[in-house]
């Protein structure tokens, strides 16, 4: 059987599972059995997907007599859409394993159970999807079954508003896509990608379907300043959706403008890369600066990712301008890079999204100020969520060192190229990933630190209890696939290195011929890289300073008060806490970027009363750019409304005056 035939057939009974949740939604066991399933499926699709990437086999398509009439519908697996569904269907495979614990929580399961697997059919579609007809009746299949998961808890004024937001943006993403793909057509009207591939682009065409893409797929993948549905529907959904629509759905989104910008437009142009790569990396530093600002434990998360996204897409921009000028190895590795990221991130990013939903479980709080001490109480959870804080903040010898390790060395061939904007550029933002980088790493020391360590902050931090098994199985694979491309990815490289030969036409050297599993992105005498050896130092040097501690300090383990900075208070209020922690940062940025300002009420002498402290900031997109789009639609909605009160005589000259406004305009153009 050709491997699209059988990814299609798992999508297939991914839909029967949907009927079969629809009909089984009322049932105790209706949680085991659908996510029971839709893991199975994920599983098989998995490995067939693996398989595809792995051998390098040709691409497959498939033509089924469904949707137009004169066009049906195309599915086509390559190389790059091989390693898509990797990242998909592992992902599903995840979140359904999570689901099996989770889920028995879930106080609506029939609002969740028919869309899950809907929404990971509809993700595998779009990947899939070899015409432009198919590919946007499937991203919107996608987009309305992720809206509907957002909106599973309806009757909570936020979770309705996160849904109306995300539904806007969708919409608004699906409609930049439906243009692009108009001009990709032409006048031909081609919708195929096999004919878009073949045509010849104009300079101006390519660059406006550039920025329709950046519109379209940068809406769903959370770029800068598209980004404000991210972080108020992953809250809202369930967290092992949040995972899915963090982890996967963004990366389905980015495939999109892979496949668009580097396959079917042909050959890019090096401001393209300047576009893209700038993009990039301001998405990447306000992104991590909206994360460090967050007390809600998913909203931080949900913010995360999108200086996640904007990493991917600085490397995406350094790939372009590095084609564009025929610097095919540089290219390859800024691509690889890229795509090493794409794969990273959906491993750490679910994870953390797993650890929160196990919190939110437990406790029935997000606000990172009132958990605390969940150590003590959750150690397997604490566990697995510091290896995904550690490898989110790209410390080695876990995999985000490596993708963004593999990413700066390809801004460090920026002085070969040719364009002195681009010698600029690249080290410019070179210096701004490199700040995200370490923001990223101050945020999930506040992140763990607030919600894991100390004293527990309210009594449902202090009942916390450990979560399913089935949810720490999740947890505990993901931390393991973490680990292992973090010591081994020189693997994951290879692995890659068809995709590569394939959307850029060169790919990295072979990794693993290299003695102790070493990584060399370009030649021994730049740099090089090993995991192995990095964790064998590591775990050594550890080792011993425990047992130089033991040896020669006390072997007894001594328990006492936590320390308060010199002061005796007991109470939980006098610890460190989230806000007091990104203070300096706050001062530092925050002014500027979200216009922060403390107000301090200090009581006089005598007064009992508390001291208090108020930090105002503000969302300065939503403010400046979303705010008066709001209102300036709400006023001609209103003026327009006036409309549905005509007579029928107002009727009448209104469509007469329509058609002859027509009818000129139609003998001007002629």
């Amino acid at each position: 059987m050709p491997a699209v035939t059988q990814q299609i057939w798992c999508v297939a009974a991914l839909l029967g599972t949907t009927a079969l949740a629809i009909a089984a939604s009322r049932s105790r066991q209706s949680t085991a059995i659908v996510y029971g399933t839709t893991f199975s499926i994920s599983l098989v699709a998995l490995a067939g997907a693996l398989l595809a990437l792995i051998s390098r086999t040709s691409a497959t398509e498939l033509a089924l007599p469904i949707g137009l009439p004169w066009l049906g519908s195309h599915f086509r697996l390559d190389a790059l859409a091989a390693f898509f569904l990797v990242v998909v269907n592992l992902g599903g495979a995840a979140a359904s394993l999570y689901g099996l614990g989770y889920g028995s929580h879930e106080s609506a399961p029939q609002r969740i159970l028919p869309f899950f697997p809907a929404f990971l059919a509809g993700m595998n579609l779009v990947v899939l999807a070899d015409d432009a007809f198919t590919y946007l009746l499937c991203w919107e299949f996608m987009s309305l079954a992720s809206w509907a998961l957002v909106m599973a808890h309806h009757r909570d004024a936020d979770n309705a508003r996160a849904g109306y937001v995300y539904l806007v943006m969708a919409t608004f993403g699906t409609l930049a896509l439906l243009l692009a793909f108009g001009l990709l057509a032409g006048a031909g009207g081609s919708y195929s990608f096999a004919a878009i591939r073949a045509a010849q682009h104009t300079p101006s065409e390519a660059a406006l379907v550039l920025a329709l893409m950046l519109l379209g797929a940068g809406s769903k993948a959370g770029l800068i300043p598209l980004h404000v549905w991210l972080p108020l529907a992953h809250p809202a959904a369930p967290s092992h959706v949040s995972a899915l629509m963090s982890g996967v759905m963004t990366k389905v989104a980015i495939y999109g403008f892979i496949r668009i910008v580097f396959d079917l437009l042909g050959p890019p142009s090096w401001s393209a890369g300047v576009a893209v790569l700038i993009l990039g990396g301001a998405t990447a530093v306000m992104g991590i600066l909206y994360a460090l600002m967050e007390k809600d434990l998913k909203r931080l998360l949900a913010y995360s990712t999108i200086e996640n996204i904007g990493v991917i897409f600085a490397s995406l921009g350094l790939a372009l301008a590095f084609q564009a000028n025929g610097l095919g190895l540089a290219a390859a590795l800024a691509f690889t890079a890229a795509l090493f990221h794409v794969l990273n991130h959906s491993f750490f990013k679910s994870l953390l999204f797993f650890g929160a939903g196990a919190v939110l479980t437990s406790t029935g709080e997000r606000d990172m100020e009132k958990l605390g001490g969940l150590i003590h109480r959750m150690p397997l959870t604490s566990f697995v969520f510091l290896v995904g804080c550690v490898a989110i903040s790209a410390l080695p010898p876990f995999n985000g060192f490596v993708s963004e390790w593999l990413m700066f060395q390809a801004v460090l061939q920026s002085p070969d190229l040719p364009q002195w904007l681009l010698k600029i550029m690249v080290p410019a933002v070179g210096a701004l990933l490199a700040l995200a980088a370490a923001l990223a790493a101050a945020c999930f020391v506040k992140a763990f630190g607030v919600t894991f360590l100390g004293r527990a902050r309210s009594p449902a931090a202090e009942a916390a209890r450990e979560v399913d098994r089935w949810s720490l199985a999740a947890m505990f694979s993901l931390a393991a696939l973490c680990f292992l491309a973090g010591i081994v990815p020189g693997l994951v490289i290879d692995a890659l290195s068809p995709v590569a030969q394939a959307v850029i036409g060169h790919r990295m050297p072979v990794q693993m011929n290299d003695a102790w599993l070493s990584i060399v992105p370009i030649e021994e005498s730049r740099s090089s890289y090993n995991g192995l050896l990095v964790f064998a130092f590591i775990t050594a040097a550890a080792s011993l300073a425990v047992y130089f501690i033991h040896r020669f300090a006390s072997r007894a383990i001594r328990r006492g008060p936590a320390w308060g900075c010199g002061f005796a208070d007991p109470t939980p209020a006098a610890q460190y806490s989230g806000v007091s922690f990104v203070q300096p940062i706050r001062r530092v940025f925050g002014t500027l970027v979200f216009q922060a300002r403390e107000h301090v009420d200090m009581p006089a002498p005598g007064e009992m009363r508390p001291a208090r402290l108020k930090v105002d900031m503000h969302d300065l997109v939503w403010e400046r750019l979303y705010t008066p789009v709001t209102e300036m639609v709400w006023f001609f909605a209103d003026r327009l409304n006036q409309l549905q009160f005509l007579t029928i005589r107002r009727y009448l000259s209104l469509v007469f005056a329509t058609l002859v406004t027509l009818l000129l305009a139609l003998a001007i153009w002629s």
